[in-house]
C-alpha cells in the first residue's frame, strides 16, 4: 500500500475526458460507474485496448466468465480468512503489506516522476510481482494492487487509452503473487485520490466517476477487497462508495490525516474530523476504517476516536508512512520524492504499531517507506 510522493496535480492531464455513455447495466461494474457518471452529467469512453472489452459486459479474457461477462474467479471466496466482524477477531491483528512505490525504487525498477510506480507495470512487471511476493513472505495477509498511480496526474495522456489496461495489469500481478505464494492471501484493489494526493481542494465530484470507471473495470476480476486509500475528504469517500459495483466484496475506507501542525482532535487533510469520517464509514457500510500515509505518531489518537464511535461494528487499521513530515506536506508532493525519516526502522515502527493496537486497531501495515523488513517485524510480534 502506498501513495504517490505527492505533488501538485497537472490540471491539463486531469482535464482529459475518458468517454461516452454505454448501455446501462448496473450489475456490471463498468456500467455501474457510468450510470453514476450519467446522473452527474459526465460520461465515459470504452477503453480502446482490443484485449479489454468494456461495453455490454466486462470480458477480461481470464478464464470462464460469470455475471454477464465479468470473470469473478468463482474459486475465490472473498470473505475466506478475512472476517470483518471485529467481535470474532478479538486479539487477532491482520497484517497488511507495505509501500510499493519506494520498494520498487529500492529494487531498481524504472522509476521517475510523474509516472512514479505506474511505470513498472509496463517496464518491469516481474519486479512488481516479486515485491508483492516478498511482502507475503514477510507475513502480509493482504496485499494491495499497484494501481495507485494509474490516474491522470501521474500518467497524463496515457490515462484515456491505457488506464484500464494498466489497472488490470496491477490486479493481475498481485493475484499472481498471491497464487504463487500458496498462502491464503487476499488482494485489495487500490482506489486512489483521482485528482491529487493530499489535495481535497482539487477534488471534482462531477468528474470523478468517469475517472474511476477504468480503474474499477481493470481491477474487478482480480481483487477480493475494494480499498479507497489516502482519502483526504468525506466527499472523496462518498464518491468511491457510490461508483463501486454491488459485487459483495468488502469496502475498506482509508483516510490520510493532517500531520502538518498539531490539532486538538485528529482531522483529515480537508479539516474534517476523524469523528465525522468514522460516522461516514458506518453510514457507507464499510467493512473496515483505516488511516494511512500520515506520520506514525498521530495515528493513535485517530484510532481511539474511531473506536469510541464505531465500537465493534467494523475493523480499524493503520498503515503509516516513513516520510519526513515537512516534505510530506509540501506543495509539490507528486513532483518530487520526499525524504525518509531515520527513526522509522522496523523496531521503532513496531513500537508505534503496538500503540495503535492498544488503542483499538486490529489491522496494521505500512505505506511509503515501509518495506518487507517492517512487515516481518509486525507479523512476528502482532500477527
Amino acid at each position: 500500500m502506498d501513495h504517490a510522493d505527492r505533488g501538485r496535480a497537472g490540471d491539463d492531464a486531469v482535464n482529459k475526458s475518458v468517454g461516452k455513455p454505454v448501455n446501462e447495466c448496473v450489475d456490471n461494474p463498468v456500467d455501474k460507474v457510468r450510470d453514476v457518471g450519467r446522473r452527474m452529467n459526465v460520461g465515459s469512453r470504452p477503453n480502446r485496448d482490443s484485449g479489454l472489452n468494456v461495453g455490454g459486459g466486462l470480458n477480461m479474457d481470464r478464464g470462464p466468465n460469470v455475471d454477464g461477462g465479468l470473470n469473478m474467479d468463482p474459486g475465490l471466496n472473498v470473505d475466506g480468512g478475512l472476517n470483518t466482524d471485529r467481535r470474532q477477531n478479538a486479539g487477532r491483528v491482520l497484517i497488511l503489506d507495505g509501500g510499493m512505490g519506494r520498494e520498487l525504487l529500492r529494487r531498481g525498477a524504472p522509476f521517475r516522476q510523474p509516472e512514479w510506480s505506474a511505470l513498472a507495470l509496463t517496464e518491469a512487471p516481474d519486479v512488481v510481482r516479486d515485491a508483492h511476493l516478498d511482502f507475503i513472505r514477510a507475513g502480509a495477509e493482504v496485499i494491495t494492487a499497484n494501481s495507485y498511480a494509474v490516474v491522470p496526474f501521474h500518467i497524463g495522456d496515457r490515462f484515456e487509452l491505457e488506464a484500464q489496461t494498466l489497472a488490470a495489469t496491477a490486479g493481475r500481478l498481485a493475484r499472481e503473487a498471491a497464487t504463487q505464494s500458496g498462502r491464503d492471501v487476499k488482494v485489495a484493489g487500490s482506489l486512489p485520490p483521482l485528482f491529487g494526493s493530499y489535495r481535497p481542494d482539487l477534488f471534482e465530484a462531477a468528474r470523478a466517476p468517469m475517472l474511476a470507471a477504468p480503474l474499477v473495470a481493470g481491477l474487478a476480476p482480480y481483487v477480493d477487497i475494494w480499498l479507497a486509500e489516502t482519502i483526504s475528504s468525506l466527499a472523496e469517500a462518498h464518491t468511491w462508495r457510490e461508483v463501486l459495483p454491488n459485487d459483495g466484496k468488502p469496502f475498506w475506507l482509508s483516510f490520510t490525516l493532517d500531520d502538518a501542525v498539531p490539532h486538538e482532535v485528529p482531522v483529515l487533510r480537508s479539516g474534517e474530523t476523524v469523528a465525522e469520517a468514522a460516522r461516514l464509514a458506518l453510514d457507507l457500510g464499510a467493512a473496515a476504517l483505516l488511516f494511512n500515509c500520515s506520520a506514525p505518531e498521530i495515528m493513535e489518537a485517530a484510532v481511539r476516536v474511531a473506536r469510541d464511535i464505531c465500537g465493534d461494528r467494523l475493523r480499524l487499521g493503520v498503515y503509516a508512512n516513513a516520510l519526513v513530515t515537512e516534505d510530506n506536506n509540501s506543495d509539490d508532493a507528486n513532483g518530487e520524492l520526499s525524504g525518509v525519516r531515520e527513526d522509522t526502522q522496523p523496531e521503532a515502527y513496531l513500537r508505534w504499531a503496538q500503540t495503535w493496537v492498544a488503542a483499538g486497531a486490529d489491522m496494521v501495515g505500512g505505506c511509503c517507506g515501509i518495506g518487507p523488513e517492517h512487515i516481518r517485524e509486525l507479523a512476528q510480534h502482532l500477527g
